[in-house]
């Protein structure tokens, strides 16, 4: 079994994350591309202790970049979007 702290990479904080926890308290987080969505559940709620509503996951492809006449590609990684419970909420980053 997958140590919680394995499955959830970092947080994502950006400006649509931030009107999704305001909004429908939902949290984005950066997962590995090979778990699922029940890993996600059981990682969140293990290590912030809140109970989880429902897991979204999205994975985004790399995209194609260019240094000088080389290609390359940029490495594919996948996006949960964790929805809690109505009064449960997670400290990531309040008050900075």
């Amino acid at each position: 079994m997958k140590s919680p702290y394995d499955v959830i990479r970092r947080p994502l904080i950006t400006e649509k994350a931030n009107l999704d926890k305001e909004r429908r308290n939902a949290y984005h987080f950066e997962v590995p591309v090979t778990v699922d969505r029940q890993e996600v559940k059981e990682a969140v709620e293990r290590v912030f202790a809140v109970k989880v509503e429902d897991v979204r996951t999205i994975t985004v492809r790399g995209k194609m970049k260019r240094m000088g006449r080389f290609f390359g590609r940029r490495p594919g990684w996948k996006k949960a979007i964790v929805t809690l419970r109505e009064g449960d909420k997670i400290d990531l980053f309040e008050g900075m």
